[in-house]
């Protein structure tokens, strides 16, 4: 088990984030009982534990030449929204944070499990490195629209800062929902219970099907996980 505790967060790739507002009704099965943050951190020792080799399995079965050494940290200020994520080192080792606020607003390990597995699941699948040529792409696409139309300067690096963010975000969805799937079938091979896990989005804001969001619809994610669940 590789995890410590971090002062503040790093660069946010893909991420699991809440808010404290609550989230509209999508499920009329009743959420798990409130558990300490006590047994909520106990929780997410004994998951990383369980999870993180499995992870490692799967990246070493799936890619080559990829890092797949993962490191699982923790941000402990308190004041952070919950949230976790996944991104690089500088010398390319996978990272993921969680700050402590999401793991003491998960209600036990199957919940744990899967947003571990979810964010393995984006460094297997290289959507850091999608999301940065996608970026890339559109950058060049909207760059070259503008200098032939005969923007100046100004308007070309315009041009291009929207182009990079369009692209960025064109598959964001897709990623989610391929994390998700992948982050399923970790989770299950971990031993624990995926689809219990995925109730997690049941008391988190549905972000909706916003034109160029970063995240799909609660409801569409949830059916995702079972679909896979369903063919293990």
């Amino acid at each position: 088990m590789r995890w410590v505790l971090l002062p503040f967060a790093l660069l946010i790739a893909g991420c699991v984030e809440t808010s404290n507002s609550p989230p509209p009704p999508t499920s009329t099965t009743p959420p798990p009982p409130k558990i300490s943050a006590e047994q909520a951190q106990r929780n997410f020792t004994a998951v990383v534990r369980r999870v993180e080799p499995v992870a490692e399995r799967e990246c070493r079965a799936r890619t080559q030449g990829m890092n797949c050494d993962f490191r699982i940290a923790v941000d402990n200020r308190r004041n952070q929204q919950p949230n976790a994520f996944q991104t690089l080192e500088r010398n390319g080792r996978p990272l993921i944070v969680f700050t402590i606020t999401l793991i003491e607003d998960t209600r036990n390990e199957d919940e744990l499990a899967f947003v571990l597995a979810h964010e393995a699941a984006h460094h297997i699948q290289n959507h850091l490195g999608r999301q940065r040529n996608n970026a890339m792409a559109g950058a060049l696409i909207l760059g070259g629209i503008a200098s032939v139309t005969g923007a100046g300067d100004v308007g070309i690096d315009t041009a291009q800062r929207v182009g990079a963010t369009v692209g960025a975000r064109s598959y964001s969805k897709e990623f989610e929902l391929e994390a998700d799937s992948l982050g399923t079938i970790i989770a299950h091979r971990a031993g624990y219970n995926p689809v219990r896990g995925a109730e997690f989005f049941n008391r988190i804001p549905d972000p909706g099907d916003r034109f160029l969001g970063t995240h799909p619809p609660n409801p569409e994610r949830i059916r995702t996980v079972r679909r896979t669940a369903a063919q293990l």
